[in-house]
C-alpha cells in the first residue's frame, strides 16, 4: 500500500507539470500561428502568380517622371505600357503573354477569396485615418477614406489585415499607413470594388486589388502591390517595392 500511494503521489505531480507545460506552450504561440496571431482567425489571401508582380493591370500601365519600380510588371489583355524610361523598372515586363495571362487568372480568384471573407467582419465607414486596428476582417459598404490623420496597423509579423471595400479607396495627400509591432506589408490586403487613388506623397503599405483602376499621385510611394483586373495602372513620379 505504502508503494501504491508513493506511485500515485509521483504520478499526480507527472500530471500537474504536464498541465503547466502545456498552457505555458499555449501562452506563448505567438509568431508559430499559421493564422494571424492576433485572434482574428484571418488567413493570407493566396495570390498564386498574381503575387510575383508589384503592377498587374488589365487595360494600361502608364508612368509619368522618374517612378521607380522594383519588381515585375505584368499587363493582360492590354498591351501598352508606357513611361519606362524615364521611369526606372527593376524587374521584368510581362505584356500579355503566358504569365501575364495566367497572372490576372489568379488575380481574379485572390479578389474573389477577399471579397467573399465572412468570418467575424468589423463594420467600418467612411475616414479611417489617425485610428490603430488590430489584425483582422474590415468591411466597408462604400468608400474608405484615409485623412485628416495615419492609419496604423498593430500587429506581429503573422498579423493579417484584409480591408473589404465595396466602392472606392482613397487617401488625401501626406497620409501614411503605419505598420507597428512587426507587422508586415505583405499580409495586408485592400479588396477594392471599384478604383483606388493615393494621394500626393502618400506612404502606403499592402497589396491593393482593385476592380477597375489604381492611381498613385506624385511621389506617393508604396511597399506592396498594384493589381487591377480591368482598368489601367497610373504612375507619377512614385517608388514601388514589392514586400517581401
Amino acid at each position: 500500500m505504502r508503494i501504491l500511494k508513493h506511485f500515485t503521489k509521483i504520478l499526480g505531480s507527472t500530471m500537474l507539470l504536464a498541465l503547466l507545460f502545456t498552457v505555458l506552450i499555449a501562452g506563448c504561440g505567438g509568431d508559430n500561428n499559421p493564422l494571424d496571431g492576433g485572434g482574428s482567425g484571418q488567413q493570407s489571401v493566396n495570390l498564386a502568380s498574381a503575387g510575383d508582380y508589384v503592377v498587374l493591370a488589365g487595360s494600361t500601365i502608364a508612368n509619368t517622371g522618374t517612378s521607380n519600380v522594383t519588381g515585375d510588371i505584368g499587363l493582360s489583355p492590354g498591351t501598352s505600357v508606357g513611361g519606362f524610361p524615364p521611369g526606372i523598372m527593376n524587374g521584368t515586363q510581362h505584356v500579355n503573354d503566358v504569365d501575364a495571362n495566367n497572372a490576372k487568372l489568379d488575380l481574379t480568384t485572390a479578389y474573389n477569396n477577399a471579397a467573399g471573407r465572412t468570418v467575424a467582419p468589423i463594420s467600418v465607414a467612411g475616414n479611417i485615418g489617425g485610428r490603430t486596428l488590430a489584425p483582422g476582417l474590415y468591411k466597408s459598404t462604400s468608400s474608405l477614406e484615409i485623412s485628416s490623420g495615419d492609419l496604423t496597423l498593430n500587429g506581429n509579423s503573422n498579423a493579417i489585415w484584409i480591408f473589404q471595400i465595396a466602392s472606392t479607396l482613397t487617401t488625401t495627400a501626406g497620409r501614411k499607413v503605419i505598420l507597428s509591432g512587426g507587422a508586415n506589408a505583405k499580409n495586408v490586403y485592400w479588396q477594392v470594388g471599384t478604383s483606388a487613388t493615393l494621394g500626393t506623397t502618400t506612404v502606403f503599405k499592402g497589396t491593393i486589388m482593385a476592380d477597375q483602376s489604381i492611381t498613385m499621385n506624385t511621389g506617393a510611394t508604396l511597399e506592396g502591390r498594384l493589381l487591377a483586373r480591368i482598368g489601367g495602372v497610373t504612375l507619377n513620379g512614385n517608388t514601388l517595392v514589392k514586400p517581401n
